[in-house]
């Protein structure tokens, strides 16, 4: 496994995280343990040190269970990540009530990187107003934990706010191929590194889009390496910069547990020849797509039902791939409620969606181009 270490902070996590919010789940929706468990297992096993999770991942259950499976484990180990959900909180008691349940339901005297989850303006501005930079300040003085970051979804803008308020511990932000200029970006990248502040990637395959691509696309890197997957293309270009220290990966899968593993324990950084190859396939991936859904879900429940990930899943598929027949019977094989032309355009969607799409724009949009 590849270590890179945080000379700031000590420690040499491994460079590929394991991401507790995809896990495998039963037909009941609810996580598939037994298999969850082995991927888990199957990770640290083979050097993988970094867990991360969240108090709302698999509405909740995501913590407790990640917390059972490691009690197996030396706590000295690996090193734990979860993250304070700042959109659940009023008042600094709520805060300090949410991080005791964290700690019960991880059964942990303390959590190696804490996160304040999701930040974007308003909840940056909340955080301040409610003096949680204070208490999370105590809990490091109290041990209960070590590291002090912060997960971004908002402009560059807002980054820069936040990144310069203080010197954080860590930062996590959303960056592969595709999504260069978006949100923090590469920009984002580059002051984190001139702050010296390592940084954590989420959505390295922007939530599995770049695993599977269209024929035309995938052979421009088939062309050149049969033997690796595509979603090693993606991993590799986020870890070939030297200020990434950890590279989340939300596995659903054993097999993507050891096509993660195949890449990050014989690790090898891009060359130039392949950087060019990604940024070709980055145009031309671009050109197709409708919209930037990550599949993240913070969207999700809708009031009224409808699946939002699933129609832009479906509808972008649709516009990368051009299988029409499939995705518009994919499309109407979906429960009546959760189809596109259900949306009640009530909005509540975009309030809580980290890549700003204009949601009730884009599910009409879904609509009309799915008619039987």
């Amino acid at each position: 496994m590849e270590y890179r270490k945080i000379e700031k902070l000590g420690v040499a996590p491994s460079l590929l995280g394991f991401g507790c919010m995809r896990f495998p789940i039963k037909e009941d929706g609810k996580i598939d343990e037994a298999e969850a468990e082995r991927m888990i297992d199957h990770a640290i096993s083979n050097g993988v040190t970094y867990i991360d999770t969240a108090y709302p991942y698999h509405s909740g259950d995501s913590e407790p269970f990640v917390g059972r499976v490691l009690k197996k484990y030396d706590r000295k180990s690996f090193y734990l990540a979860t993250k304070l959900p700042i959109w659940n909180i009023e008042t600094l008691e709520d805060a300090k009530r949410i991080f005791e349940e964290q700690m019960t339901r991880l059964d942990v005297e303390y959590v190696d990187f804490y996160l304040l989850h999701a930040l974007d303006k308003g909840r940056w501005d909340k955080i301040l107003d409610l003096g949680i930079l204070d208490y999370c300040e105590e809990l490091k003085r109290q041990g209960k934990i070590k590291y002090l970051g912060f997960s971004f979804h908002d402009d560059y803008p807002v980054f820069e706010e936040i990144l310069t308020y203080r010197d954080w511990d860590f930062c996590q932000i959303q960056l592969n191929y595709i999504d260069t200029d978006v949100q923090a970006g590469i920009k984002g990248y580059e002051l984190a590194a001139s702050r010296n502040i390592p940084l954590v990637i989420m959505e390295p395959i922007k939530g599995g889009s770049l695993a599977t691509l269209p024929e035309d696309i995938a052979s421009i890197f088939k062309n050149y390496d049969e033997s690796k997957s595509l979603s090693s293309w993606a991993l590799r270009w986020i870890a070939s910069l030297p200020n990434v220290k950890v590279v989340l990966s939300g596995m659903s899968t054993y097999q993507q547990v050891e096509d993660n593993l195949a890449t990050f324990n014989h690790f090898k950084p891009l060359t130039t020849e392949e950087s060019d190859l990604v940024n070709k396939v980055a145009e031309t991936i671009k050109s197709r797509t409708k919209n930037g859904c990550t599949g993240c879900a913070y969207c999700m429940p809708c009031p009224f039902g409808v699946d939002i990930p699933k129609n832009f899943r479906l509808w972008n598929d649709y516009a990368m791939y051009g299988n029409e027949d499939a995705a518009r019977k994919r499309y109407h094989d979906m429960d009546e409620k959760q189809r596109a032309d259900q949306c009640k355009q009530c909005g509540a969607c975009e309030k809580m969606c980290p890549q700003a799409i204009k949601i009730r724009e884009d599910l009409k949009r879904v609509a009309a181009e799915m008619p039987k």
